[in-house]
């Protein structure tokens, strides 16, 4: 089972209770063993850096031994082009683009060698140009200042991050230093493994060879220490995920879930990798649980829509979280509420608020007669999410909101009132603009950028802030990675036009990066599915 990210424990050590932890750890550990055991079947971390970083060549490229290929990576890679279509892959991936990269092919003596990946073949696979005609810049002149802003904002915190906590994970901005933690097991440089694509994206040359350069001649994969299996697999080791999901893993995964009894359609955050039982029922679109129904919908789109089973599953389950989990509150607002064995509790984590975007992609691959109750559910949530927000004092929303006890879209409790600099609001109104194109969506996400700036940039970066109620914000000394790779980009996009990173070819994993919709036949044909002349 694939899990969203936690929700984040600030520097007030706000997060999971004990006995969750304790009951997390169990379930996390026994995946971990599961899981790592079949990495021996995968590249080690030098080759898999190869895969991923060599310059892309028309020709096979023998692997030799280990040194041969720490010459070759010594070598570098000139052209920035290919790390745009393959580190994209850093994630939950397609099974199809690893075995694109990866294809033997016979030399004089008759041995299989791997040959390099293809990427003008891939390129022209694609519909349309992945960055556009002009890289998505908008006509209106309004909407090309703000997307300049947006810019500016990662240009900031990345020129910090380099300042001073260059190849640690996380900036610290308050104390002007970096953070490491535990979450990665001893890897370093999150933040610059997470900001590579949104740093292309937005054409900020300068960092982004920066961060390649570090990718090539810094980056270990070789965790020594206890991690969160998420975490690495959708911020570092991407390739790796796309192996698994290549070599069927979570295929035959997913075949275990799609058999094994559901408490009313659902499926609970916890699964016994020994039993293959649920260990409980608690059931939340939140974290622990969101992401899994979010890569049944993207598993779908990616397949270019020919994995029936990921469909069927996403659908059936959406079907039982309307019936079980969707509530509207006395004020007309939708939201999902968690499920704790039967019991609902009235609560929706900002996690939860990706759940917008979910539906709204899903919408026109439902039954026709669904679509739009589809997009009206979708809008309705994106709305909700919106009002946590809007209720605040800074404008900016809780980690988780409530609906009893005569409020809603509120936190409650003092636990539940800090900002992390999360995407998952912004990351809703992103899709929403792009499949409705109502202009309500960036005027709200102009109302964030606005908020971030008053309450979350301080000298050396941005932070996120302690209780989203309070007039005088406190800070936590923290620039999440995500607020890079997720946050600012999907302000980016939807401050673009829709030809950046079109849906119609792109679909974003949880750290939102940008995963290709792999069509099978064009790449294993002459291909060609766009003009050559229009590519960037």
């Amino acid at each position: 089972m694939v899990f969203r990210k936690l929700p984040g424990v600030s520097a007030s050590g706000m997060g999971l209770r004990l006995s969750q932890k304790f009951v997390f750890l169990l379930f996390l550990s026994g995946l971990v063993t599961l899981c790592f055991g079949a990495l021996f079947f995968l590249p080690d971390s030098v080759r898999l850096k190869r895969i991923f970083l060599s310059k892309t060549e028309s020709q096979p490229v023998t692997v030799g031994s280990e040194n041969d290929v720490r010459e070759h990576l010594k070598k570098g890679a000139k052209d920035p082009e290919h790390l745009r279509g393959i580190t994209s892959a850093k994630g939950e991936t397609s099974t199809k683009l690893k075995a694109l990269s990866r294809k033997p092919s016979v030399t004089n003596e008759g041995a299989n060698t791997d040959t390099s990946f293809d990427y003008n073949k891939f390129k022209k696979c694609l519909l349309k140009p992945p960055l556009g005609i002009e890289h998505g810049k908008p006509s209106d002149p309004q909407t090309l200042q703000r997307r300049e802003k947006v810019k500016e904002m990662m240009k900031f915190a990345w020129d910090n991050y380099k300042s001073f906590a260059w190849g640690k994970n996380e900036l610290r901005p308050l104390t002007r230093n970096g953070h490491i933690g535990n979450m990665f097991g001893g890897l370093r440089g999150a933040s610059i493994v997470d900001s590579l694509d949104t740093l292309y994206i937005m054409g900020l040359m300068d960092e982004y060879n920066d961060a390649k350069e570090w990718v090539e001649t810094s980056l270990d994969l070789n965790s020594n220490g206890e991690a969160s299996l998420f975490e690495v697999n959708i911020r570092y080791v991407g390739g790796l995920l796309s192996a698994y999901y290549l070599t069927g893993e979570e295929v035959r995964f997913i075949n275990l879930l799609n058999k094994i009894e559901k408490p009313h359609g659902l499926y609970p955050n916890f699964l016994s990798p020994v039993s293959g039982n649920w260990v409980q029922h608690h059931v939340s679109i939140g974290g622990l649980g969101d992401s899994f129904y979010e890569y049944l919908i993207k598993s779908y789109l990616m397949s270019d829509k020919t994995d029936e089973e990921a469909k069927t599953m996403y659908y059936s389950a959406l079907e039982a979280i309307e019936a079980n989990l969707v509530q509207k509150s006395p004020g007309g607002l939708t939201y999902m509420a968690e499920w704790r064995g039967g019991i609902l509790d009235h609560k929706m984590g900002h996690l939860a608020c990706f759940s917008g975007g979910m539906v709204v992609i899903g919408a026109d691959d439902g039954a026709p007669e669904k679509r739009q109750h589809y997009l009206d559910l979708a809008a309705e949530i994106t709305h909700t999410c919106h009002e946590s927000y809007s209720r605040s004092a800074t404008k900016l929303g809780p980690e988780a909101f409530r609906f009893d006890g005569g409020v809603e879209a509120t936190a409650t409790r003092l636990s539940d009132r800090y900002y992390i600099l999360r995407p998952e609001v912004i990351e809703s109104y992103m899709y929403m603009w792009r499949l409705t194109h109502d202009p309500k969506y960036r005027e709200w996400g102009w109302e964030a950028v606005e908020a971030l700036e008053q309450h979350c940039r301080v000298e050396a970066g941005f932070s996120g802030i302690r209780d989203v109620y309070a007039q005088t914000v406190s800070h936590d000394n923290m620039q999440q990675s995500f607020f890079l790779s997720e946050t600012l980009k999907y302000l980016y996009l939807l401050f673009s036009d829709d030809d950046l990173l079109p849906l119609e070819d792109w679909v974003f994993n949880t750290e939102a990066h940008p995963l290709p919709v792999v069509r099978k036949s064009c790449l294993q044909g002459e291909g060609g599915t766009h003009d050559k002349t229009t590519s960037e």
